[in-house]
């Protein structure tokens, strides 16, 4: 017997012992995690913050092991919202395009596609950060099923909550485990940007700091006149260079990454539009609309923005006998278009009447051919009871021909 308990004895202080050493392990563990954040100049992370911020799908490229969950551990922690994580490449495309679930009477209700655990909790919370980590291991059959999820926020029969963000991470196809070239149609869904590490920012966080990622703020008094310059930089850009608006890659590398369409111009707008309203910094609203519309065409809209300079129209429509026609014309067209953005957004017959006094000086300087878009435009949002203005007599006959101003005869 004594020996029975002396036997029986020995595991449980084995026990014991083995417990002390993991508790003191687990420990240290806990202290190597407890780190410090800073903001960061980052031009990357400033990048993706302002695409968040838009709420606009982004695609993080990246090598393995540089961090690229651990930034959306970050970014979601900022945020203060839940993470849902989901590997494509281990799922299969009904995970995301629902599994069919039978009813009493199929033929009168229909089949509905049951959304998997991670969409509903994501629809509960209502918000959330939905991460898709290794898209380019998924194979084709699964990147089409997830068309509908970043396009319109559907996974099966569930839609997602309008403040659900999304962020995928996908190793380049070379350094990928049976890596595959994204398809155009998924690839032309993102904001694509490329995650790299400075050395200087590993050192540092090895010693126990890293850096902040920031999510830019809106400011509300800032959100009309950035609509307004946003439509009229896109539209003006658009206009003398339309070869742009649609140009998809020859090669299927280029075509899995960022290319110009007008889904990721209209991308582009919104980028651009929360880069004013945010105070966004130059670099990181750059790195954003290049990774929606690719580098070429990025590069000459860069160009382009830099020598544009648009007066603020909310400014000009309360004064409009003030302020100077611009010089150029594809900065007179941009800022007439983003007159005109200015009062659809708020439309009152004041601010109408102010704009045919806008539009009238591109007569008076004798371009009234660049404002005879805008013009179009403006005459149709008349309201009926409103008198025909002065300003617009030097485009009656444009308008009459448009059928845009019906009684300006």
């Amino acid at each position: 017997m004594a020996r029975g308990r002396g036997r029986g004895a020995g595991p449980v202080s084995a026990d014991r012992d083995l417990r002390s050493p993991l508790a003191a392990a687990d420990d240290l563990n806990r202290r190597l995690g407890a780190v410090r954040t800073e903001p960061s100049g980052h031009a990357q992370l400033e990048a993706l913050a302002l695409a968040v911020t838009a709420n606009q799908p982004v695609l993080l490229w990246g090598e393995p092991g540089i961090g690229k969950s651990a930034g959306m551990e970050q970014l979601a922690a900022g945020l203060g919202l839940p993470l849902e994580t989901v590997i494509a490449s281990v799922h299969e495309p009904s995970d995301f395009a629902g599994l069919p679930i039978v009813g009493d009477d199929p033929a009168t209700t229909g089949v509905p596609m049951a959304p998997p655990d991670w969409a509903v909790r994501l629809a509960r919370a209502g918000g959330g950060l939905l991460f898709f980590d290794e898209l380019s291991s998924a194979p084709p059959a699964v990147q089409a099923a997830l068309l509908r999820v970043v396009l319109e926020r559907r996974v099966g029969s569930l839609v997602l909550p309008e403040p659900v963000r999304i962020v995928a991470a996908a190793n380049p196809p070379s350094s990928a485990a049976d890596g595959w070239h994204l398809t155009p149609p998924l690839a032309n869904r993102f904001v694509h940007l490329d995650w790299t590490h400075d050395p200087r920012t590993v050192a540092r966080g090895m010693a126990g700091t890293w850096p902040k990622t920031a999510v830019p703020v809106v400011d509300p008094a800032r959100v009309p006149g950035a609509v307004a310059r946003s439509r009229g930089a896109i539209s003006g850009f658009l206009t003398a260079r339309p070869g742009l608006v649609h140009h998809i890659p020859a090669d299927a590398q280029s075509r899995g990454r960022a290319w110009p369409s007008p889904r990721t111009w209209e991308m582009a707008l919104r980028l651009l539009a929360a880069g004013h309203a945010t105070g966004a910094g130059r670099e990181a609203v750059a790195a954003a609309l290049t990774g929606a519309v690719g580098d070429g065409a990025g590069i000459e809209l860069l160009s382009y923005l830099e020598h544009l300079d648009l007066p603020d129209p909310d400014r000009v429509l309360a004064d409009p006998d003030s302020f100077a026609l611009p010089d150029r014309g594809d900065r007179q067209l941009a800022f007439l278009i983003a007159v005109v953005a200015a009062i659809q957004g708020d439309l009152t017959r004041k601010r109408w009447e102010a704009g045919w006094a806008v539009l009238a000086k591109a007569v008076d300087a004798g371009v009234p051919d660049v404002a005879a878009r805008a013009a179009v435009d403006l005459a149709a949002m008349r309201d009926t009871d409103w008198p025909v203005p002065q300003g617009i007599d030097g485009f009656l006959e444009l308008l009459q021909l448009s059928g845009a101003l019906p009684g300006s005869g």
